[in-house]
């Protein structure tokens, strides 16, 4: 998908004193579309930015995006990601296909971290963790084979697909009773499978799934099948066809969900102080920050939506706020002033150079502009291209 970075090479970051550790302005560490969106923002908005991720991230394994605007559900998760990280590097950011061990807080008085992974260290200014979620699979022999082709765990992203057909939700607990009652409003044809546990929920979601028409079944679930229609012939893994009870019967499925929970992957953040909600999440504010000072978190793994759509919009709200928390200029008017206020006092007696800058920003300070002269000069040579890394193709109607 990308090229990892040369360490042993000149790297376009900055370096610590030593020269040995590559310093970066912004690192994230997952690959997802919250992650990737971030690094995106903070790399066009002038700052030193690398993401981390091994495997492609979660949302590399879906199968058909869906719900993201003016982009086919024909795209998978994993192409999606790939264009993603060649416009990341385009832009001038560095993308690294490793997985962060541990991140720690140097000291000084500005935020700042070292982030250890299996093939390469690096600092970092700030720190945005974009490590998701696991869900939960079913224990049923041969079904997680068929994930993201018949076995769904995103309600709001697949439910469109198996309307108007046989579903099946597997699970025992409040959310499996929901998700079923939810799932009358696609199909006349629920049933939510028990696998032989005791139901969870309580007695007032047990009335009101009684009022609702589920079929409830209580036999264990001991496999599942492939589907052997047209649909199970065509190109590519297979589909799911049905399950297989315990009590020796059958039942065809278009497909369904499970409803075992996720778990966060929260424990870089929890080690680094981060706090982190009831559920198990990190705790972010409105900017997406969290509560070490200087580290931000941005998708599921601050809430579980299970949404591209609003892990871009995560990603998109955190690298404006990093852009903001980083960005050199404006200066603040406290700083203005008190810069005027030392000007003035060193020359009190001496002639004034009726040409200098009365606001604090000399014409020739060394500092303007902020952003990296590796992202200028990348900068320069990107608006003089036709041709952008991204998914392309002919417009609505002009096939």
């Amino acid at each position: 998908m990308a090229h990892q970075r040369d360490l042993d090479s000149d790297s376009d970051s900055d370096h610590d004193s030593a020269g040995s550790v590559p310093a970066y302005e912004v690192v994230v560490v997952g690959g997802g579309p919250a992650g990737l969106t971030t690094a995106i923002y903070a790399t066009r908005l002038g700052h030193e930015t690398a993401v981390f991720e091994k495997e492609g991230g979660r949302h590399a394994a879906v199968e058909h995006v869906h719900n993201l605007l003016g982009v086919s559900e024909n795209v998978s998760g994993e192409e999606l990601a790939a264009h993603a990280v060649a416009q990341l590097e385009h832009y001038g950011g560095d993308f690294f296909p490793d997985a962060v061990d541990a991140v720690t807080r140097l000291e000084g008085d500005e935020p700042r971290f070292r982030l250890e992974a299996a093939h390469a260290t690096v600092d970092a200014e700030r720190v945005v963790f974009a490590t998701g979620f696991r869900d939960r699979a079913p224990d049923v022999s041969e079904l997680e084979r068929f994930a993201g082709r018949g076995l769904h765990y995103c309600l709001h992203c697949d439910a469109y697909t198996l309307g108007d057909g046989p579903v099946f939700v597997l699970g025992h607990a409040d959310s499996a009773a929901h998700v079923a009652m939810t799932m009358c409003n696609f199909t006349d044809e629920v049933d939510l499978l028990l696998d032989g546990r005791e139901p969870e929920w309580d007695e007032e979601t047990d009335e009101q799934l009684r009022a609702h028409p589920v079929d409830r079944v209580e036999t264990t679930v001991v496999s599942a099948y492939e589907d052997e229609t047209e649909r199970g012939r065509s190109d590519g893994p297979p589909w799911l066809g049905g399950l297989s009870f315990g009590d020796g019967t059958e039942r065809d499925y278009l497909g369904g969900f499970a409803m075992y929970g996720s778990a966060y992957n929260a424990d870089l953040a929890a080690d680094l102080g981060c706090e982190l909600t009831d559920d198990g999440a990190i705790a972010v504010d409105d900017r997406r920050e969290t509560s070490v000072d200087g580290v931000y978190a941005v998708g599921d793994v601050t809430h579980g939506q299970n949404q591209t759509t609003i892990a871009i919009g995560d990603g998109a709200y955190a690298g404006l706020a990093v852009h903001k928390d980083l960005r050199r200029f404006p200066k603040p008017l406290e700083e203005v002033r008190d810069q005027v206020t030392d000007r003035t006092d060193a020359s009190e007696g001496d002639d004034v150079d009726e040409d200098a800058s009365p606001r604090g920003v000399e014409p020739s300070d060394p500092g303007v502009p902020a952003a990296s002269p590796a992202l200028r000069a990348r900068m320069r040579r990107v608006r003089d291209l036709d041709v952008h890394p991204g998914l392309r193709g002919p417009s609505p109607g002009r096939e």
